[in-house]
């Protein structure tokens, strides 16, 4: 009890303090969901968690839009999102493996009206990509997915391979499979900040390939040093939550991910500044 109460003192000590309260759910970071989570869910089902959650943003994944849809199927799609105050950000993860699948990407990220896709091009493709970013003025985050990746398992597997290409083309910084290559995810983001332009976030049990998905702060990543290392540098892309623990039915999960995502933000900003700061 004694350990508990003196976790509670900062905040209890900045409670009464102009620009603090104890429902403030703002963070000066940009929240989203990736569409992953949402993998067996409806559109609407979608919709009304991320209302539940209060986040609207959303980097959406193939599951509520094939990649071979029409112009009409997708604005009908994007407006269904926007009517209900949801904003479609990004589009991904997709996997190019030839020239005519990375048309395809670049196409569909036009029609659905983004400028960025979270993407794994093959290797061999790069160039023709950066070729692809350069006409269409789209970006390119590739998604490191872990040891089992054979292409791009760590950020750094990434960056090697981008590093001399347009600075349209970065990182999506999956910190569960970051951590799942025992990489600490605050050292990798402050390692490749200039280049990291979207997040997804969860937390694992484990580093090492058999790591789990869990919700936030009940697995081994270091969130707050992650969101100090975010804050330090100014990160500006979007921090979106993929949960999958439980796809058939994510939402007290992701609620839990979210509460305790905000939490921290808000707990780190009361004990560096008097206000807290709003830009979400």
């Amino acid at each position: 009890m004694s350990a508990a109460a003196a976790g509670l003192a900062p905040l209890l000590s900045h409670a009464g303090k102009k620009g603090f309260a104890t429902n403030n759910t703002s963070t000066p970071l940009n929240l989203g969901i990736a569409g992953y989570t949402f993998s067996k869910s409806t559109i609407p089902q979608a919709i009304a968690m991320m209302q539940r959650v209060n986040i609207k943003t959303f980097s959406m994944k193939d599951v509520f839009l094939p990649l071979n849809s029409t112009k009409d199927k997708a604005d009908e799609v994007v407006n269904t999102f926007k009517q209900a105050g949801i904003n479609i950000y990004a589009v991904g993860v997709i996997y190019m493996k030839t020239q005519q699948e990375a048309d395809q990407a670049f196409d569909y990220a036009k029609m659905v009206g983004v400028d960025m896709i979270v993407g794994s091009p093959n290797y061999e493709l790069l160039p023709y990509v950066e070729k692809k970013v350069k006409d269409y003025n789209i970006r390119l985050a590739i998604h490191n997915h872990g040891p089992e990746d054979k292409s791009y398992p760590t950020p750094e597997d990434v960056y090697l391979h981008i590093k001399k290409l347009d600075k349209r083309m970065g990182l999506c910084l999956d910190i569960g499979h970051t951590q799942r290559d025992n990489i600490d995810p605050a050292t990798a983001y402050l390692k490749y900040y200039d280049r990291i332009m979207d997040m997804h976030i969860k937390d694992v049990d484990v580093a090492n390939k058999d790591g789990k998905d869990l919700e936030l702060g009940r697995g081994i990543i270091d969130i707050p040093s992650l969101i100090k290392a975010l804050y330090k540098k100014g990160y500006t892309g979007h921090c979106s939550f993929e949960h999958e623990k439980d796809p058939q039915d994510p939402l007290a999960g992701l609620a839990e991910c979210v509460g305790y995502f905000k939490g921290v933000c808000n707990t780190i900003n009361v004990n560096t500044h008097s206000t807290t700061i709003s830009i979400n």
